[in-house]
């Protein structure tokens, strides 16, 4: 009978970055976006919450992209409901002789507001380091991707924007954790072309730019 041979190298010694993509894949999406109730919306674990958020988004770009409610009136009128609700509450507990309940206060912690400053310092710190330029090639990226969403919102409103970028965030979790095998192979050879692309822009263009003498600064 015919034999077949193998490669004693490639079948003991397995290159280590194969491994290690292999683990990265075989690592849940739920646990990579955070395993908490945020990953459970996004990859619809709780589908009534994400149905739920969905069917709201679309209410509201419905009043005001389609039937051109204006933000204005419809806080006012929300304002206005919501006082005749209190109003009507508090006169019908008087009329039965029950003790007024107090109105819940909104209270906000100094760790809540800590976190929130921490949180747009941090982006901010982040954008400043990208305008820095250090990181070229993270650099022509945010500049590539300002200049899609700017062209993008050229033709729609930024409401609109802001509803297909929700629609995305809640659709495209769910897809790629069903067809994980398939987005992966294209991503990586997506990669591969940019990195060729990039090498040729940075030794035809980026390499020929002139730039100061940074050991020389470094060494006084």
């Amino acid at each position: 009978m015919p034999r077949v041979k193998f490669d004693s190298a490639s079948d003991e010694q397995p290159k280590p970055t194969t491994r290690s993509h292999v683990h990265r894949r075989r690592r849940p999406l739920h646990d990579r976006l955070g395993g908490g109730k945020v990953a459970d919306v996004l990859l619809w674990r709780n589908k009534h919450l994400s149905a739920a958020i969905v069917a709201g988004a679309t209410f509201v770009w419905f009043l005001f992209e389609v039937v051109e409610y204006h933000f204005l009136a419809l806080m006012c009128h929300i304002s206005i409901a919501a006082m005749l609700v209190l109003f009507i509450w508090s006169n019908l507990e008087a009329l039965v002789h029950r003790d007024a309940r107090r109105m819940p206060e909104l209270v906000l912690s100094e760790e809540a507001i800590r976190g929130l400053a921490f949180f747009f310092h941090a982006k901010l710190s982040r954008l400043t380091s990208i305008a820095d330029g250090k990181d070229l090639k993270l650099f022509l990226s945010a500049i590539a991707s300002l200049w899609v969403v700017s062209v993008i919102g050229s033709y729609c409103s930024s409401l609109t924007l802001a509803y297909l970028g929700l629609l995305c965030l809640l659709a495209l979790p769910a897809l790629y954790e069903r067809y994980e095998d398939e987005v992966d192979h294209l991503a990586m050879r997506g990669s591969e072309d940019l990195k060729r692309f990039y090498q040729k822009l940075d030794s035809r263009i980026l390499g020929k730019i002139p730039r100061g003498p940074v050991n020389a600064k470094k060494s006084k």
